[in-house]
């Protein structure tokens, strides 16, 4: 029994992560509990890594990598490499010497490399790279067969052949093969050619009944007019037959008069629908069928062409037609128009009899079906250099892949970015490089919510708005006091293109505690700075409507003569009034007072840890507060809502959090001058407030006897 293979673990995010660090590490995944995972899928889109290798591990085409794809991928590079210790180089080079050619399929991957090495003139090196193989699909396309079994007429020199090819694709349709090239496959020829051989075998049968094309050439013309004028004469002899059986019904059957008196006022000609309704002659009883004169004009020409190309062929030129020949007439074509009935429906026909006798005849079948077998005779050849560009892009992303999968080892190290970090924000003095692609703004958010980072979305354009993108970025440091909706910023992908972004939308959450200490002053001062401004507009509004109303007034008065005489001066009133504002005036120094005695009847040493507490008990619970929530934080409905599933509690904690999201600073070293030219003046009046509340609260001390009695 093999030694059970033992793992390390790293603590990251708050929960244990498998460390990957040998290819048999790599090779063991399979054994490792899926619970220990950290991701279970991810999307193949909208994340920075090779879009193209995760195309070629996704063996479902879903759009999904997951975690049997990804076990998959890494068996199978392991086993066509001598060393399962390459996967861990991150590198798109392979000696050839590494490939482990025990198998079949080992051998066509080694064969393929130094194919392609002696077509670049480096038989000799021993080494290949995707840079030598410079795109598979553009090398392939560059042969002349590619292994696809699609064949277009660029792919032979015979000009006849190209002609076949050419009416095969005309009636049969092409498919696009892996060069991007259209052609035929084997199963649209062996279509064509079933469906012509159908075809010329109906037609033959018409030269060998001469029933069929009894008037030779002209069969079908005389078929297309007597079926033209078929079930109109039928009408004609069944209304014949019926005025036989009874001699009354011959007049009602060729119309009545009032049928006549209602078109009489009609503009009429031989195209009218109401007159081709008419009977096609009189009706009476047993009466053949003039064809010389009587005719309904809406019918004339039609039983005209009936005369000349059916009539006078078979029965010479006559100037009547009896019911019984013209049943003989209908049984003549009876052969032609089953035999037209049994016709093949197929686009072949388009190329002619003779076209098609010379494809079959011609030995065409067999030259197209060699061609086709040409190009697939190096599908395995093809196959292996395919194979050989995954061996070697899996060489180079598969630790990356399990690093960024199996474990977040990249995120959380912080020795590189994450494959789902798609770039950093720089907006509001900070750069936010936890950032995510997102497709609908909208739903993301939704999920997103219950992360409790704080997310701020961006729409990000560039070239004019030619290109576009949403990302979402977490906001792990500082404080929102600044983020709002429109304000803008610059983005920069992971290649360093610089995107103009601007803010579409905010979940707030609390970015750190140096916000929620600072949060219950900063409201007192918003709710005082508001109620101040609400206080100074409403008694600007009322000086300026009292202006106004005395400006009326006065011009009111010159007008209007003499006024009375103003009222005399209210004291009693105004007494009342500077009594309440000495009583709130009393009141808050009461309370200034209380705060400033307790404080004097401290110690000089208790008097900072006296402060201290006081701020501790105003700020404390919004800080206890946010401390909870941002030790809550997870990383795992980020990406869950674009399309991951992270099995694991993927926390940011309050010192990884920080790290996500750096604040201005000076750099070490730097010189600072605090001149500022501009700098607001400085006034003497707030010192002169300040030392007048002093005064006030040492009366105010004095007057409640903390300095002695008075």
């Amino acid at each position: 029994m093999a030694d059970k293979h033992i793992w390390n673990f790293f603590r990251a995010g708050g929960f244990d992560q498998v460390q990957i660090n040998s290819g048999a590490d790599m090779l063991a995944l399979k054994e490792l509990n899926q619970k220990l995972w950290v991701a279970l899928s991810c999307p193949t889109r909208g994340v920075e890594f090779d879009s193209r290798t995760l195309d070629l591990i996704d063996g479902d085409n879903d759009a999904h990598v997951r975690v049997n794809e990804v076990l998959a991928a890494i068996a199978w590079a392991g086993a066509l490499l001598k060393s399962a210790d390459l996967l861990i180089e991150g590198s798109d080079r392979l000696a050839l010497s590494d490939i482990n050619d025990d198998s079949a399929e080992g051998k066509q991957v080694r064969v393929a490399a130094q194919h392609i090495l002696k077509s670049l003139g480096k038989a000799d090196v021993g080494e290949i790279s995707l840079a030598d193989m410079s795109d598979s699909e553009k090398l392939l396309a560059a042969q002349i067969f590619n292994g696809d079994g699609v064949v277009g007429a660029e792919q032979t020199e015979d000009a006849e052949l190209r002609a076949v090819i050419a009416d095969i694709a005309k009636c049969g349709g092409t498919l696009t093969g892996k060069g991007g090239d259209d052609g035929i496959s084997q199963e649209i020829s062996d279509k064509f050619f079933a469906e012509a051989d159908a075809y010329v075998q109906w037609h033959a049968k018409s030269t060998n009944d001469a029933a069929i094309l009894f008037l030779g050439e002209q069969t079908h013309t005389a078929a297309e007019a007597l079926h033209a004028v078929f079930d109109k004469v039928n009408d004609y002899f069944t209304r014949c037959q019926l005025a036989a059986y009874d001699t009354r019904a011959a007049l009602p059957l060729s119309r009545a008069v009032e049928d006549y008196q209602q078109i009489a006022s009609q503009s009429l000609s031989a195209q009218s629908a109401e007159l081709a309704n008419f009977p096609l002659a009189t009706v009476a009883a047993d009466k053949p069928l003039s064809l010389a004169a009587g005719i309904n004009p809406a019918w004339q020409t039609k039983m005209d062409a009936l005369r000349t190309q059916v009539i006078v062929p078979l029965s010479g030129a006559k100037d009547s037609l009896a019911a019984g020949e013209w049943a003989e007439l209908c049984a003549r074509f009876a052969p032609f128009d089953a035999w037209l009935a049994a016709k093949p429906a197929t686009p072949v026909e388009q190329l002619g009899v003779a076209r098609l006798l010379d494809l079959l005849d011609g030995g065409w079948k067999a030259a197209v079906d060699g061609l086709i077998a040409q190009d697939k005779a190096v599908e395995e050849e093809i196959k292996a250099i395919n194979e050989l560009e995954k061996l070697l892009r899996y060489k180079r992303d598969l630790f990356a892949l399990v690093n960024n999968f199996v474990s977040f080892r990249n995120f959380y190290t912080g020795k590189d970015k994450a494959i789902f970090q798609i770039g950093t924000l720089y907006l509001d003095g900070r750069s936010c490089e936890l950032c995510v692609k997102v497709d609908d703004v909208a739903k993301h958010a939704a999920f997103a919510a219950s992360s409790g980072v704080c997310l701020v979305y961006c729409d990000c354009v560039r070239n004019g708005g030619k290109e576009k993108m949403s990302i979402a970025a977490a906001f792990t440091a500082g404080d929102s006091d600044y983020l709002m909706v429109g304000r803008n910023g610059v983005f920069y992908d992971r290649s360093g293109v610089d995107w103009d972004a601007g803010i579409v939308r905010i979940i707030d959450h609390p970015i750190s505690l140096r916000q929620a200490f600072w949060m219950p002053y900063k409201k007192l001062a918003k709710m005082i700075s508001e109620n101040l401004q609400k206080f100074a507009a409403s008694k600007a509004s009322a000086a300026e409507g009292n202006m106004l109303k005395a400006v009326d007034a006065g011009g009111k008065s010159v007008s209007a003569g003499p006024s009375e005489p103003p009222k005399p001066f209210d004291v009693g009133k105004f007494a009342g009034i500077f009594a309440a504002i000495g009583l709130a005036i009393g009141a808050i120094g009461g309370i200034l007072a209380s705060i400033v005695s307790g404080l004097v009847s401290l110690a000089l040493w208790q008097m900072p840890l006296a402060l201290a507490g006081l701020m501790l008990l105003i700020s404390g619970p919004s800080v206890a507060l946010a401390w909870f929530k941002l030790k809550k934080r997870s990383l795992a409905p980020i990406l869950d809502a674009n399309g991951w599933a992270i099995n694991a509690r993927a926390r940011i904690n309050i010192p990884f959090g920080t790290s996500l999201t750096s604040l201005a600073n000076l750099p070490e070293g730097a010189n600072r001058s605090l001149f500022d030219p501009y700098a607001d003046k400085k006034s003497v009046w707030p010192y002169y407030a300040l030392g007048l509340l002093t005064i006030a609260a040492l009366v105010a001390l004095w007057y409640f006897g903390i300095f002695g009695s008075r």
